[in-house]
């Protein structure tokens, strides 16, 4: 444990009688002597194991005997208790309790920055640091018992639990409040990818009546429509070319296609060029919505993974709100151009940042175990300042993209050896098929529910209705902007399938309405 909360110090009877001062580590499960069998917090990845173990790091009191005899003990190392964590594919390695936290963190949170992830972040975190703290009260009450014949009484127990929960709590969140300046920048890049992809799904509404007058209703549905069709597209390939080419190559040739596409569109010399453009800008856009998570989960430690998700999900609505506002002010004969331009202007920003944008650490690793590389990136994003603390996140990496690679290879070997596809047995699975009938449905009134065509064609519907129809399509981005703050703001707190419940009746209301 660190100095905070190795709170204890006890004595240890030497064979000569003599004590010597020791941190309460030597004498716990967690101890660097590991003198005990090991603890298991959750899952598969603490084993006990024997008490002697070749090849493990120094303790704490192998450097203080080392001290003592003259010798210069391994440089990087902290004085910190240890005990040992057994990866997935049978290796050994040795980590403080706090380091064990976040070992299983990173293997049950998945390498995605997803909305929706904070309460499992949490919930982990303070079962862990309530385990623990639970461990060190049990063994501290046994030592005191040991050494002075006397228990520790209740109110001491539960002021020690209440500390060490704390304390432990504490220092596996600590990621959540420090973020460093290459994962701010990271977030910026990505979250400006997400910006264009909200900026492109309502760009086409303000400026309609002055884009090539005199345009058939079908001409410009294709122009509206091609932007779909490429955005499937290009999410099919973005997976492929992430793995070949680098989560940091991907998102570049991403940004290269939302310039390209941004200027195709804005010097377009007619209709149908613009629905060539639409279309790559459809690719980009496909491709931002898959990279942008993988790339931010592999970067961003697993306490903020859930944040970051959030935070581009609302970056993606705001990109919608302000191709709106954007209409007011060039939705006219001669802004439209510059409307479309605004595209490539962000891409272009993005691509001035893209020096302080880092591969990702696990996709280096992935290629390399032993990658320079991947270690001086993990440095910079952690802030860390000793190769000990570099190394220790490099084992939850490997450990943790081991974990979810076997995962994922043993559920496609059930499948090519005869077993059922995962959606059959799904539908199979009496407990599980009406959940599952009632999510697709769920998603399917969502899109029967018009609310994609209204976002791509909200300037028409409004077109008669009222005097101006941007009016009435900034005021649908701005409700939608708010909807989301709020459904991201209680989704941890009343529940998935509460909000599920209100928004579907939502839509039905508003549908009836409507007709």
């Amino acid at each position: 444990m660190s100095e905070f909360t190795t709170l204890l110090s006890g004595k240890k009877k030497e064979d000569n009688g003599s004590l010597s001062r020791r941190s309460f580590g030597s004498f716990s499960r967690f101890g660097p002597d590991v003198e005990t069998s090991g603890v298991k917090p959750s899952g598969d990845s603490i084993s006990n194991i024997p008490a002697v173990l070749e090849g493990h790091r120094p303790s704490m009191s192998a450097q203080a005997d080392a001290l003592q005899d003259g010798k210069r003990p391994s440089t990087g190392l902290r004085n910190r208790s240890r005990s040992f964590v057994q990866n997935i594919d049978g290796t050994m390695v040795s980590m403080t309790p706090l380091e064990m936290g976040r070992h299983e963190l990173y293997e049950e949170v998945p390498f995605l920055a997803m909305s929706g992830l904070q309460k499992k972040e949490h919930s982990l975190s303070v079962a862990f640091s309530s385990y623990a703290a639970q461990i060190d009260t049990l063994e501290t009450d046994e030592y005191m018992a040991a050494t002075t014949g006397k228990h520790l009484d209740p109110e001491e127990k539960e002021r020690r639990l209440s500390q060490m929960s704390l304390l432990l709590l504490d220092e596996l969140e600590v990621d959540a409040i420090t973020v460093t300046t290459p994962l701010i920048f990271a977030v910026l890049i990505a979250s400006l990818l997400m910006f264009n992809t909200g900026y492109n799904i309502s760009v086409m509404n303000a400026p309609e009546p002055f884009v090539f007058p005199g345009h058939s209703t079908t001409s410009w549905s294709m122009a509206v429509s091609s932007f779909c069709i490429g955005g499937p597209l290009g999410a099919v390939l973005a997976g492929q070319l992430a793995d070949q080419r680098g989560r940091r190559g991907a998102l570049m040739i991403t940004t290269w296609l939302f310039i390209f596409g941004g200027l195709v569109q804005a010097l377009a010399p007619s209709l149908n060029i613009v629905i060539l453009a639409r279309a790559i800008i459809g690719v980009a856009s496909g491709a931002s919505t898959v990279l942008v998570p993988i790339y931010l989960g592999e970067l961003a430690p697993p306490n903020l993974r859930g944040v970051l998700g959030t935070m581009t999900q609302f970056v993606l609505v705001i990109g919608i709100l302000v191709a709106d506002l954007v209409g007011f002010v060039l939705a006219n004969p001669t802004g439209w151009r510059y409307m479309f331009f605004l595209t490539s202007a962000m891409a272009f920003f993005q691509l001035l940042l893209t020096p302080f944008l880092l591969e990702s650490p696990r996709w280096l690793l992935g290629r390399n175990a032993s990658s320079t590389k991947a270690r001086f990136i993990i440095k910079k994003l952690r802030g860390f300042r000793y190769d000990e603390e570099v190394e220790t996140e490099v084992e939850h990496f490997l450990g943790a993209s081991k974990s979810q690679s076997m995962q994922n290879d043993s559920d496609d070997s059930d499948e090519k050896s005869g077993g059922k596809s995962a959606m059959l047995e799904m539908f199979q699975d009496k407990k599980v098929r009406l959940l599952v009938i009632s999510t697709l449905v769920m998603h399917a009134a969502s899109q029967f529910s018009g609310i994609n065509a209204v976002f791509y064609y909200s300037g028409l519907f409004f077109d008669g209705v009222i005097d101006n129809p941007l009016v009435g399509t900034t005021l649908m981005g701005a409700i939608n902007v708010v909807a989301t703050y709020v459904a991201l703001l209680l989704m941890d707190k009343c529940g998935r399938r509460t909000l599920i419940m209100w928004s579907s009746a939502g839509m039905f209301v508003s549908c009836i309405v409507i007709v």
